[in-house]
């Protein structure tokens, strides 16, 4: 019988057996083994292992479906004998309990709802999980859900869908603009016309306050002469200024002035025509 050194790193332990039967672990450092009694027959790792595993499955709509699920895993340090021993392959038996849940679980949903239901389909496929491995000295530490990846002609098709939908609200809202655009124009017309409205007719009533202070200080002024000697004087000076301003426009060429029987015709007339030039 002789003793034989080995080491065991960090993080790590040796499962050691005596004539083929479990005797003992060995823990980080220096061992040593009585050979050829003992024999180390395996390590295990207590560092945080991750397992990805893809699943192809279908949705409630029948839509076929790829997603991977990612769970992180370690040896529980108190179930050591049965973390090396009840299992051949631990993560074979992982993959088989994700695979049993997710398509337990997707074939229920529609694929609208899987997207949504991201975390309890994570949750399912860990409790699941911490039931079974447990047991056999395994501790579940998180299951995650890192892809759902449809069909590309289904991708395609819920892109269009989206984008149909946001073209349809952008169309409404701009007609909704193009609707408040019109009404404040109609409004703000509406508002001027009524402002020119009341400048139309203040103007108007000061000329006629004007024609009537003319015609008061004429008749106070010049003895002999009456308000329709007086009117007619002002519908001249007026008719002349017209005649004036109609010849000066660039766009006047010739101007006609009409003849009739009296002074005030000739000039209600020329007034009317220089108003209808403009």
């Amino acid at each position: 019988m002789c003793l034989m050194c080995f080491t065991v790193s960090t993080s790590d332990v040796a499962i050691i057996e005596k004539w083929g039967r479990y005797s003992r672990t060995a823990n980080a450092g220096c061992n040593f083994l009585c050979c050829p009694m003992e024999q180390m027959v395996g390590k295990l790792s207590f560092r945080v292992q991750q397992l990805d595993v893809r699943v192809e499955t279908k949705t409630h709509d029948n839509v076929f479906l790829t997603a991977v699920v990612s769970v992180q895993y370690q040896v529980l340090r108190e179930k050591v004998y049965e973390a090396f021993y009840a299992l051949t392959n631990p993560r074979e038996q992982i993959t088989a309990h994700i695979y049993d849940v997710m398509r337990s679980e997707l074939p229920t949903l529609e694929l609208d709802a899987v997207f949504e239901a991201k975390e309890d389909l994570a949750l399912a496929v860990k409790n699941a999980l911490s039931e079974t491995m447990t047991t056999y000295g395994y501790q579940i530490l998180q299951a995650l859900i890192t892809d759902l990846d449809p069909d590309q002609r289904v991708k395609n098709a819920m892109n269009e869908i989206n984008s149909s939908k946001r073209l349809k609200f952008a169309v409404a809202e701009r007609s909704e603009g193009e609707k408040i655009l019109t009404v404040k124009k109609a409004e703000a017309e509406a508002e001027a016309k009524y402002l020119s409205g009341v400048g139309v007719a203040k103007q108007r009533k000061a000329i006629v306050d004007g024609f009537k202070e003319s015609i008061v200080d004429f008749s106070e002024g010049v003895n002999g002469t009456n308000s329709k000697d007086v009117m007619d004087l002002l519908l001249l000076t007026q008719y002349f200024d017209t005649l004036r301003d109609v010849g000066g426009a660039p766009n006047c060429k010739t101007t006609f002035v009409p003849s009739s029987r009296t002074t005030a015709d000739d000039t209600r007339n020329a007034l009317l025509q220089a108003e209808a030039a403009k």
